[in-house]
């Protein structure tokens, strides 16, 4: 497969969603070509005062997606130019995520890590940000990582497991097979010393 294939972008998809035929859902439920992977956009209620919408519902989550036994929220905030990841814990210790930003912009990837799945090694791009109010819920099985686009961003995102440092794995955001065309020059880009230590894709290890 050519690189050049791997990058599925969401950024366009669903882009003004309408809930006029379906007045009852708070929530739009997106299937991507990665299989488990779902984008989520939220009816928001504004008028001059401000805003309203249900971020999450466990009854409505689950009926669309299937149960996840989220446990922990964690929340962290960055400035532009930072990348995080690409992060994965192992084993038992494999984590679901449903992130969102809350406030700023952010690009969002998330790379398909498991061998026998027909969109192994590739990765979905998908824009979130404080306007959009759009939620990405990556399974286990994936790698995944943000680059911040906004002066500033605070990111939020529930897990199923808690964090392990010794199942944790960190795969290169520029490793040439998966080719994610980050839209930053590198001069520009933020990294921890973890995250430039990073392993290649073809040495990391994988889910079957």
């Amino acid at each position: 497969m050519k690189s050049e294939k791997r990058k599925i972008n969401y950024e366009i998809v669903k882009k003004n969603v309408t809930f006029a035929k379906q007045k009852e859902k708070v929530m739009e439920y997106i299937m991507t070509e990665l299989e488990g992977v779902w984008i989520l956009e939220p009816k928001v209620f504004g008028d001059s005062r401000g805003y309203f919408m249900e971020a999450w519902q466990r009854a409505d989550f689950e009926r669309h997606i299937g149960p996840v036994d989220f446990l922990q929220d964690n929340e962290s905030k960055s400035s532009r130019g930072v990348l995080r990841g690409l992060h994965y814990q192992q084993g038992e210790w494999s984590q679901a995520k449903l992130v969102r930003v809350i406030q700023g912009r952010v690009l969002d990837v998330a790379v398909d890590l498991r061998r026998t799945s027909p969109t192994y090694g590739q990765h979905i791009v998908v824009e979130l940000s404080d306007e959009n109010h759009r939620q990405f819920f990556i399974p286990r099985g994936f790698a995944h990582g943000f680059l911040v686009l906004s002066p500033e961003a605070i990111f939020s995102y529930k897990v199923d497991n808690p964090y392990h440092p010794e199942a944790e794995q960190c795969i290169r955001y520029d490793d040439p097979t998966l080719n994610i065309q980050w839209p930053m020059p590198a001069s520009e880009l933020l990294l921890s010393e973890k995250d430039l230590r990073g392993q290649s894709f073809a040495d990391a290890p994988k889910f079957e």
